[in-house]
């Protein structure tokens, strides 16, 4: 059961969270496939129909991608809004592509944990949040696994909160 892990960072070589957990994914190529977008699609252009392959040729798929306002990065909604096309992902003419497929996200928010609560700062969780991606792939009919999510990322990270996170994160791979 192989796992296909959409990597949506646009300048991941900067990145301390999202490039340990693609280093730690890459360790694995039996288990991973770590797809990152923005070094396929640096203009943006999709070839939606190889990108349908890639997915059809994994039992699992994950989002991983930085929490930009409050949302993904661009790129990321682009693709979906490409690549989940009717009779693909949804709808008639054999839009069935991504039913039961176990599908989940993993998230890096800069801000604390303490925020992302209905009596914090921003007054909603990661939860309500990451609501229109739960929402996508239940009407696309998978299996939505929930999401991981590093908070805090903005401030320093020690060495063993970095290798914490990404244990954690590869058991809640792992266990989709």
């Amino acid at each position: 059961m192989k796992t296909l892990v959409i990597v949506t960072h646009p300048s991941i070589e900067t990145s301390v969270i999202n490039k340990r957990w693609v280093e730690e994914l890459q360790k694995y190529p039996e288990k991973y496939t770590v797809h990152e977008l923005y070094k396929f699609y640096p203009d943006g252009n999709i070839d939606v129909e190889k990108e349908q392959q890639f997915i059809e040729s994994h039992d699992n798929l994950v989002f991983q991608f930085p929490i930009f306002w409050f949302n993904c990065p661009p790129l990321l909604k682009k693709w979906i809004d490409d690549v989940f096309a009717y009779g693909w992902a949804y709808g008639s003419n054999g839009g069935d592509k991504l039913k039961n497929r176990k599908a989940a996200l993993a998230v890096s928010a800069g801000i604390k944990e303490e925020d992302y609560r209905e009596e914090g700062r921003y007054r909603y969780t990661l939860d309500h949040l990451l609501s229109p991606f739960e929402t996508t792939f239940l009407y696309c009919n998978a299996d939505y696994r929930s999401f991981f999510a590093f908070y805090g990322a903005e401030h320093e990270t020690s060495a063993s909160e970095l290798e914490k996170s990404t244990q954690d994160y590869l058991n809640f791979v792992d266990n989709l």
